[in-house]
């Protein structure tokens, strides 16, 4: 099978978008299929084919972490992926290059396959002040619509994907498929020791200390804030447990000052950015995983620490319930108080409990990896193409509504220096 996959950006830039298209693109190449990955990136000033990847030029955006959005429209672009004539479009992203793979789909008559990874309520903030919050969200709901009515089929790694879907008053299944994470890359007897051993010493960390770690991209939605603020009155300069926040972002300066103002600077450390290739060294240091974030849709983060054997302490997500199962691979709290209660219930496990429970996580996630994402999608991929041919497909964008689109993107993002 021949499968295109369009994501807005692609490696070397690193998100959980990114991982999941690398994941799938290696599982699907593994069990002998043919992948395309279509994304935006201004490096090259053009359209670029190298290596299986097509990199679309466009705008940068100041806002979306530098990220290039490219022009749903593209005559050049189009030809590549006709050469390619891929037998299943597989959407990861909404905006231009998603736009585009979706109105390609529809002129070629190639089915469609729409994968949900944001809750996008989280995010208006980016782009709306808070005055036109409701207003900015309406509209983003209109533009997902447009998405979830154009698939042959939709997936999504959490049952949050699918109550977003009903938030827009639209009656259609989402498969609820779990993200992947790269069991061996992050498997301890895989650690380079020496490495752990650098950064203890660049970064002053005690060999006799604890850390509950939590690695993502620092924006508001993450609500890192929130859980400086329940770390600060749950846990004690002598407690001997220190909070890392890997990651940089938007409101990492606003984290460093609440910190500061907290006056929790002694056991809330923010290191900053870290290449992915470096987090497993980082998470064989730590002893749990820790997340306040409500916006996550099965965090890749957490499911590599997972498979490093960290334990996860998770603030209570009833929509994704499913991902901590108490005492087998980490523990749920709703509030500070809980917290500690949770942390210390820990502590006090035996150093045989704590390694047998580090290894029950690790066994939570085994079936997790790149092929079984890829067979996962597969069986996707062969209902969409069944459905393709007994559903009819409504008509492409025409001009002037291309027209307003570009006129939009053009307000938002800046394009670059």
């Amino acid at each position: 099978m021949r499968i295109a996959l369009f994501a807005e950006t692609y490696l070397p830039n690193i998100s959980g978008v990114v991982t999941h298209v690398h994941a799938l693109r290696v599982g699907l190449e593994r069990m002998g299929h043919e992948v395309l990955v279509v994304c935006g990136d201004n490096s090259y000033g053009g359209h670029v084919l190298r290596d299986g990847v097509l990199y679309c030029p466009g705008l940068v955006s100041q806002k979306f972490y530098g990220y290039t959005l490219s022009v749903p429209w593209s005559v050049e672009r189009s030809r590549y992926i006709e050469d390619f004539a891929p037998d299943i479009i597989h959407l990861h992203t909404e905006f231009g290059i998603g736009l585009f793979g979706m109105q390609w789909a529809k002129r070629h008559n190639t089915p469609l396959v729409y994968t949900l990874h944001t809750m996008y309520d989280d995010y208006v903030y980016y782009i709306a002040p808070p005055p036109f919050v409701p207003a900015a969200r309406s509209l983003s709901h209109r533009f997902i619509a447009r998405y979830v009515k154009a698939a042959d089929a939709i997936t999504g790694p959490s049952q949050k994907c699918q109550e977003y879907v009903d938030a827009l008053g639209i009656d259609r299944q989402v498969r609820i498929i779990p993200n992947p994470v790269e069991l061996d890359k992050f498997t301890p007897e895989a650690i380079d020791q020496e490495q752990v051993a650098d950064i203890r010493t660049r970064f002053g960390l005690d060999d006799g200390q604890r850390y509950a770690v939590f690695v993502g991209r620092l924006g508001r939605e993450k609500s890192c804030d929130d859980l400086i603020d329940m770390w600060a009155e749950a846990v004690g300069p002598d407690d001997g447990v220190k909070l890392l926040i890997i990651g940089d972002g938007p409101v990492r300066a606003e984290l460093m000052q609440q910190a500061v103002d907290l006056g929790v600077t002694d056991r809330v450390l923010l290191p900053g950015r870290v290449l992915h290739d470096d987090i497993p060294a980082w998470l064989a240091l730590c002893d749990l995983y820790i997340t306040a974030s409500l916006s996550d849709t099965n965090s890749i983060s957490m499911l590599e620490g997972m498979a490093a054997g960290l334990p996860v302490l998770q603030k209570t997500d009833p929509l994704n319930a499913d991902q901590v199962q108490e005492g087998v691979n980490g523990f749920v709290f709703a509030d500070a108080a809980e917290l500690r209660r949770k942390l210390d219930a820990y502590l006090a496990m035996t150093p045989q409990q704590q390694a047998d429970l580090r290894e029950s996580t690790r066994q939570s996630v085994q079936q997790k990896g790149y092929e079984a994402l890829a067979g996962n999608l597969l069986e996707v991929y062969r209902y969409a193409a069944e459905a393709h041919s007994t559903t009819p497909r409504p008509a492409p964008l025409r001009l002037k509504a291309r027209r307003q689109l570009k006129n939009a993107v053009s307000r938002i993002y800046k394009r670059p220096r």
